[in-house]
């Protein structure tokens, strides 16, 4: 089970209807920024938009997991978003259109913690009973709770 202090309802929406991975990821940076007192917004979608210079977060199957690292955070915190039809990411080519994003700010020093649970989050995604229902989700609820985490 994924923590609830990674991510609650405030930091997910559910059909959302954009049109590009700019806006994705200003979106999600929003979400992110909203935790912390001390994180901004711009600050925030600056970290993952060199993340995803250094090559494209989509993991196929129409999911990407962004992620940076930051000095201004000491838990790793998450945001996630439901598109309403998927948009073009930049992935590998023949990659289907991306319309789940699951985003994480960690600490710097934090690699291990930020490794696992990437990886963690990539072995949900990659089971398409997790995405078939993460795509039939109507509430951030419900969201949340196809990846197994329950807010109180």
């Amino acid at each position: 089970m994924l923590s609830t202090d990674l991510i609650n309802e405030t930091r997910v929406i559910c059909g959302l209807d954009i049109t590009s991975k700019k806006r994705l990821l200003e979106i999600l940076a929003q979400l992110l920024a909203s935790a912390h007192p001390r994180l901004d917004a711009e600050v925030v979608f600056e970290r993952l938009l060199e993340r995803e210079r250094l090559g494209s977060t989509a993991l196929g199957h129409g999911i990407a997991l962004p992620h940076a690292r930051t000095k201004d955070v000491t838990e790793v915190i998450g945001a996630l978003v439901r598109l309403q039809r998927g948009i073009d990411y930049d992935g590998a080519d023949g990659d289907e259109p991306v319309d789940l994003a699951f985003a994480l700010l960690a600490p710097e020093e934090a690699n291990d913690q930020h490794l696992r649970l990437l990886a963690q989050l990539a072995g949900r995604f990659s089971d398409p009973a997790i995405r078939e229902g993460l795509r039939q989700a109507d509430s951030p609820a419900a969201l949340l709770h196809v990846l197994n985490i329950s807010n109180p």
